[in-house]
């Protein structure tokens, strides 16, 4: 096999590229898979295909179809390793996803579908920048579960109290009403708003609040 031969240098330093300024991407946003990672990941699914397809007396015995399932699995474990929790948060999903299509793309390559390649990668890269910026623009709903407890004496109306809700853009489901040791009266229901800065506004309301005795605001992971 010439590895010099355009069908197979061709193929290689296209996957690399691409693999390249996929992860040039990720670098530059700090992420935990960066410029190394991704440029691996386009070069082993590259060399994989080509030998599945040019490697003389291969063929016959390995698929594609086979090298792609393969490649695609064990990415897995690797995607596995960028996502990662904290607290009410999961980082690393577009990292994974990252990763999953500099895989493809360097499988597309190695196949000699550089055109397609070349297309997936520019649309890759526009994906991972112009739309972060529709995504940093769109409002994102937040939805919590909300628990306020107040003197008996000094409580609000279950409307006064949806009302005081409402003035801080809070849509909320039906209230339940518990009292406690008969001298207590706690509110909790499932609040959502889009407003940017609605959880902060109302939690210093309620603790501004001097009939509030105790407040819980628990976000809804999901």
């Amino acid at each position: 096999m010439d590895i010099f031969a355009p069908d197979i240098a061709w193929p290689v330093l296209g996957a690399l590229a691409a693999g390249s300024a996929i992860g040039f991407e990720r670098e530059y946003r700090a992420r935990a898979a960066g410029f190394r990672t991704h440029a691996l990941v386009a070069l082993a699914s590259s060399l994989l295909m080509l030998a599945a397809t040019k490697a003389p007396g291969m063929t016959p015995l390995v698929e594609p179809g086979r090298i792609a399932q393969g490649v695609l699995t064990g990415l897995g474990f690797l995607c596995g390793g960028v996502i990662f929790r904290a607290g009410l948060t999961v980082h690393g999903l577009t990292t994974a996803a990252s990763l999953w299509i500099t895989a493809a793309l360097g499988m597309l390559f190695g196949l000699g579908l550089m055109e397609l390649g070349w297309a997936g990668t520019v649309l890759t890269l526009l994906v991972l920048t112009l739309f972060r910026l529709v995504d940093l623009y769109t409002p994102a709903r937040w939805d919590a579960e909300i628990r306020v407890r107040f003197r008996r004496k000094d409580a609000p109306s279950e409307q006064q109290f949806s009302d005081m809700l409402g003035a801080l853009n809070f849509r909320n489901s039906r209230v339940a009403q518990s009292l406690i040791g008969g001298e207590y009266l706690e509110y909790a229901t499932s609040i959502a708003s889009v407003c940017a800065g609605a959880s902060q506004a109302l939690a210093a309301q309620l603790a501004a609040d001097e009939r509030v005795i105790e407040f819980a605001i628990e976000p809804r992971d999901g």
